[in-house]
């Protein structure tokens, strides 16, 4: 995957979600009580409102996200869990930034060391590897020259920075726009009352100097990653490579 990976493993989660559906669940059961802990109203609380639209994407009973939100905001008890972000290397050197939502620390590691040591990768100290990276907004709009939604694409850009927007890109049949962290609710907010669909707005961490590597260490990257999907612990993951 590529080093803003996130979409593409999203993409790729919804087609073995049969199979990942628990520990899926509890990814985004975290993700809801974290959000959940800056107010229980998805309408005042942004980071909210993203994590019960990706809840509902996968399918997530009502009544789970409902218990998810109640033990962010206190009215159910239980052990909470906590944004922990690791650093590690993977194989040949490979630069891995790994977030988790966890209510056990100890048990996140450790899991995180087997699954890295199989790889011939570890974790690493505090900064050794974010430098490389930058944390930005990234908002994917699908097919925005052919679906109808946008009459003048250059007219659209030029609204799109005038928002807030840092930097607009065409991939493939997707166009990717960059914001700073703290302008990501504000674009978002901006493109969707022009009654644009948003299909993926998130904060990523995107590697500033992007690394090409061979195709047996892509292939043992991909492998790691399918197991840092299947960790119930692990909610995204970004690497440096091209």
């Amino acid at each position: 995957m590529s080093g803003h990976s996130k979409w593409a493993k999203l993409k790729h989660s919804k087609g073995a979600l049969d199979a990942k559906k628990s520990a899926m669940f509890t990814k985004y059961g975290h993700a809801l009580t974290v959000a959940a802990r800056d107010g229980g109203d998805p309408i005042m609380n942004f980071k909210l409102r993203m994590a019960i639209e990706k809840a509902r994407e996968i399918n997530m009973p009502k009544e789970n996200i409902e218990r998810s939100i109640k033990r962010g905001t206190g009215e159910l008890g239980g052990v909470k869990p906590e944004d922990v972000v690791y650093e590690a290397f993977g194989p040949s050197g490979v630069a891995l930034v790994i977030e988790s939502l966890t209510d056990n620390k100890a048990r996140t590691a450790g899991s995180l060391r087997r699954i890295l040591k199989k790889y011939d990768g570890s974790l690493a100290g505090q900064n050794a590897v974010l430098w490389m990276f930058e944390h930005r907004g990234v908002i994917r709009i699908m097919n925005p020259p052919t679906d109808g939604q946008i009459a003048n694409l250059e007219d659209f850009q030029l609204r799109a920075i005038e928002m807030g927007a840092e930097d607009i890109q065409e991939e493939d049949d997707e166009l990717v726009i960059y914001t700073k962290m703290e302008d990501l609710q504000k674009v978002k907010e901006g493109i969707e009352k022009e009654g644009i669909k948003i299909d993926y707005a998130e904060l990523e961490w995107l590697p500033k100097d992007p690394v090409k590597v061979e195709e047996s260490i892509q292939n043992r990257i991909d492998n790691l990653s399918a197991e840092l999907d299947e960790d119930p612990d692990i909610s995204d993951y970004y690497n440096n490579i091209k």
